[in-house]
């Protein structure tokens, strides 16, 4: 649900790298049960940036659990242009990088 404050329009997208990845449907049913529009993803390759996190599998994983909210990619990987296509299949909604 698009917020609005001060005549402005927000979009909630939490991130799901605060999430507990052993309850990460559970996790993203709760945060757009409460309001959120967009599931974020942060993904670092552990070279482009210094921290190692998700890949495609888990983006597929939550479109097979069900979860149809839009779903938006922030690629920290070098080189960026490999993992495109892979989170577009595995069920992407905007990829930003």
């Amino acid at each position: 649900m698009t917020k609005i404050l001060a005549g402005k329009k927000y979009i909630i997208a939490p991130s799901i790298l605060s999430a507990d990845f052993a309850r990460l449907g559970e996790e993203v049913e709760n945060v757009l049960k409460a309001g959120a529009d967009i599931i974020h993803f942060d993904v670092m390759d552990n070279h482009y940036v210094p921290n190692l996190t998700i890949g495609p599998m888990v983006c597929k994983a939550l479109r097979d659990h069900g979860v149809s909210a839009p779903i938006d990619v922030h690629l920290m990987v070098s080189p960026v242009d490999s993992l495109i296509e892979d989170f577009i299949k595995a069920g992407a909604s905007h990829i930003t990088f």
